[in-house]
């Protein structure tokens, strides 16, 4: 009920700046070294043998989409903090310096609006609260950790790292993907 009032309010915006609008879903997920065990095939009769650890390091990938054309842009930083969903946002912000973006995120600890700053060319706007499902990023999050996470056991956090770059900047380059699975 309340998203068409916020798109009605970015267009004004954007249009009284000579921009097209873009509008996209923002989240952030933690990355780590412990592994989940997942079945997998194996020619019968074999039976897989699958590492496991428990080695609590973690790194986060913060993420935005876009509905309409599927275009995605990430980054991985340390920690989860305001500070650092602002160096997210500046960052969005400058990859789509041409366009005024309508970005809705959800209500997380560290996301309180007096906290963020909004670049010059970006809105942005909470979820409603408990409302996870309503954001398309969530299904990236699981696409990631089924395709590229899955019972592996990584050495070093800088390997989980590695890891994510190549899931994400596969996404990135792949829109037409993206949009499917948001």
């Amino acid at each position: 009920k309340k998203l068409p009032t916020l798109i009605e309010k970015a267009k004004k915006t954007a249009t009284y700046r000579g921009m097209p609008l873009r509008l996209m879903f923002q989240d952030e997920a933690r990355f780590g070294r412990i592994t989940e065990l997942k079945r997998c095939w194996a020619p019968v009769p074999s039976r897989p043998e699958v590492g496991h650890q428990r080695i609590r390091e973690y790194t986060y990938a913060y993420g935005a989409v876009s509905p309409k054309d599927g275009r995605a842009d990430f980054l991985i930083l340390p920690i989860m903090t305001a500070a650092a969903m602002n160096v997210f946002l500046v960052e969005v912000a400058k990859r789509h310096s041409q366009e005024y973006i309508l970005m809705i995120y959800d209500g997380a600890p560290c996301h309180s609006q007096s906290a963020l700053y909004a670049p010059d060319n970006m809105m942005i706007e909470t979820l409603p609260p408990y409302s996870p499902r309503l954001n398309p990023v969530e299904n990236i999050w699981e696409e990631i950790r089924e395709k590229f996470f899955d019972n592996f056991v990584f050495g070093s956090i800088d390997a989980v790292e590695d890891k994510l770059m190549e899931a994400l900047l596969y996404l990135e380059n792949n829109p037409k993907l993206v949009k499917s699975i948001i």
